[in-house]
């Protein structure tokens, strides 16, 4: 049995965001990220049995609308089809699930038993009208996301493989659940979520005791917990069947329209999506307290919701927080503005909130006020163009560019079938349509049949700076660059699946500094205190550039690049001592060996220039730039050219 939502203990925010899509799923969605046992996937379950049943054609597969007949659907196809309400669909997207199973494939009973295409519905259909819901979201695979990307773009899935070609409407509530311990999502899938939630583990012990004690309880006997619930999981799915018919009368006035785009220029947001998001929120929000005029107000606590997922921060503003952000930007003085009781963030909701029990109304001043200006209704779902970028790479050593495919990719999305005796990923419709097509009354499959699947996969760079921070005058602003250029790096690789480390060498031996990642603020931290000083032990970089690299290739399937910034000028040897140049040079001829693209920086600012760094460059086959205004634009602008980004 699933855990009652009315039961659940603290959260307000979260609980508050699952209602608010319940009733406006074109919000588009939540993502809720927090540590593990803070009820995230109780929360998501939940909502489903307190949402109002949807209306179908009776046994279809697609969840068909009766006014949305599909040819695919047989069920639709009936002469006397029939209509039904159904639960709300609640279908759980495992992160090892194949693309023929998300989108739909070639229905082989079918093939072997009617000798005809048709569809096989895929995760996508099953979810049409429900809920899509994604734990751990920021762990599936690339090629998925894309296809969702597509498909929450369009709400509409279109599968054409083995001759197929079928579209069929897939609208659903988007929530995917993560830890952001465990790595972020690419920003075009971020922002294709409508809110965003924080959440934690409770702080006071009492409130954590009663968590437990309603899980023992439910625990030990479900049946008679949940009947225990029963009115509190009616008056909620009363309050989201209320607030639907609520929604299309609540109005925005035209000040608060420009307070919503004032909020985002602000705040630096750069996705439209989100004026838009934030518009229905605040809508939705209103609708859900039982009212009808939006206040500055209201626009405030959905942004709260709609926007930090958004938010660019600008590198004076890294310490500070969102909401506080929120609280020093003021609405146009012509929007109305109503007062809103103070928020207990750690307050334990056990009931519902009466759908009118936030029933006052704005002063007559600032009704006589809006009355003049333009309202705003209920916005239409809106179609928006898919953001899916290409970032198909190719496996050769030498960095050609993040766009060729890769062919062999055994996780990667399928392409077409190939004939081949000795598949090693066996296209099964193919295979099967081979063996019909030679038109046989009794038809056997041979090794002929067989064929191998071709997929297509994406991968990206190992991006690692090795930065000299040595004691020269330069030194400083020199990593100041490169950490301006790794935050920079950082930004695009969400997108391409980079990750960006950095080796820095000063004194008697170099440090890893940033151990490769995607993600910004452990960047920013660990980048933070930035050492300089000291001689110049390029060998030692050198070393640990070559065991780092050879470590990560076992694991991580990213093309490397190495950048190194320095002069050249190595004085500190190995452990062992030797001639620190020499070593510098055949270690740099073994780097070569191992197929690595390098550029080399050359950082030498002196009158007269020994051209060392030139010399490594050609040591590992490298191309080396000198850069005379080493920013971390000029940096960031160099590399990514010689990646083709």
């Amino acid at each position: 049995m699933i855990y009652p939502f009315s039961a659940l203990v603290g959260q307000p925010r979260l609980k508050q965001a699952l209602l608010l899509c319940a009733v406006d799923p074109g919000i588009g969605g939540v993502l809720v990220r927090g540590d593990k046992g803070t009820a995230k996937s109780t929360a998501v379950r939940g909502l489903s049995a307190v949402m109002p049943p949807i209306l179908r054609v009776a046994g279809s597969l697609f969840n068909c609308l009766p006014n949305e007949p599909l040819d695919a659907c047989q069920a639709c196809q009936q002469p006397n089809w029939q209509t039904e309400e159904v639960a709300v669909p609640f279908v759980n997207l495992p992160l090892g699930a194949t693309e023929d199973r998300v989108l739909g494939s070639l229905d082989l009973e079918g093939v072997l038993v009617e000798r005809k295409k048709k569809l096989q519905p895929g995760l996508l259909a099953s979810a049409h009208q429900g809920i899509l819901y994604i734990d751990e979201v920021n762990l599936l695979a690339d090629h998925l996301i894309d296809s969702l990307l597509d498909v929450a773009a369009m709400g509409v899935n279109t599968v054409q493989r083995d001759g197929l070609s079928v579209n069929h409407p897939a609208r659903f509530m988007l929530i995917g659940t993560m830890n952001p311990e465990e790595g972020n999502l690419r920003p075009q899938f971020l922002d294709r979520f409508g809110l965003v939630v924080d959440v934690t583990a409770p702080r006071d012990a009492a409130e954590r005791t009663e968590v437990v004690r309603r899980r023992i309880a439910f625990e030990a006997d479900p049946v008679l917990f949940v009947n225990q619930w029963d009115n509190e999981q009616k008056a909620i799915a009363r309050q989201i069947q209320q607030a639907r018919q609520l929604l299309p009368e609540v109005r925005m006035t035209d000040g608060l329209l420009t307070f919503i785009s004032q909020l985002c220029t602000q705040l630096n947001v750069a996705s439209l999506r989100a004026d838009i998001v934030l518009y229905k929120t605040a809508l939705t929000l209103v609708a859900l307290a039982g009212r009808t005029d939006v206040t500055a107000d209201d626009i405030r606590q959905a942004a709260e919701l709609a926007l930090p997922h958004r938010h660019r921060k600008k590198p004076a503003e890294e310490n500070r927080q969102f909401e506080n952000q929120l609280d020093e930007l003021q609405p146009p003085s012509d929007a109305p503005h109503q007062p809103q009781p103070k928020k207990n963030n750690d307050q334990s909701e056990t009931a519902p909130q009466s759908p009118n029990g936030n029933s006052s109304q704005s002063d007559e001043s600032s009704r006589d006020e809006s009355q003049q200006e333009q309202v705003f209704g209920v916005l239409p779902v809106l179609s928006t163009p898919s953001l899916v970028t290409e970032t198909n790479v190719s496996q050769q050593p030498t960095v050609t560019g993040r766009r060729n495919p890769v062919t062999n990719a055994p996780r990667g999305s399928f392409v077409r079938a190939v004939p081949d005796q000795r598949p090693t990923d066996l296209a099964v419709s193919a295979t099967l349509q081979s063996a019909i097509h030679r038109g046989d009354d009794e038809w056997k499959i041979t090794r002929d049949d067989l064929h191998q699947s071709v997929r297509v996969g994406k991968t990206g760079n190992l991006i690692l700076f090795v930065v000299d921070a040595s004691g020269s005058m330069a030194a400083s602003r020199r990593m100041e660059a490169v950490k301006g250029s790794v935050v920079s790096l950082l930004t695009d690789a969400y997108q391409h699946r980079d990750r960006v480390g950095v080796i820095a060498f000063r004194g008697v031996e170099s440090q890893l500094l940033l151990a490769p990642t995607r993600d910004i603020e452990q960047a920013e931290q660990a980048l933070q205190n930035l050492p300089t000083g000291g001689r110049t032990p390029l060998p030692h970089a050198l070393q640990m550039t070559a065991e780092l690299v050879e470590s990560l290739q076992k694991s991580d399937k990213r093309q490397p690049f190495v950048v190194i910034l320095s002069d050249g000028k190595a004085n500190v040897p190995l452990p062992g001592g030797g001639d620190a140049w020499q070593q510098t040079i055949r270690l740099a001829n073994q780097l070569r060996d191992q197929s690595l693209s390098t550029l080399v920086i050359d950082t030498d600012t002196d009158y007269l220039r020994l051209g060392r760094a030139r010399e490594l460059a050609q040591a590992l086959g490298a191309e080396c730039v000198a850069l005379d205004d080493l920013t971390a634009d000029t940096i960031t602008k160099t590399v990514s050219s010689r990646l083709n980004l």
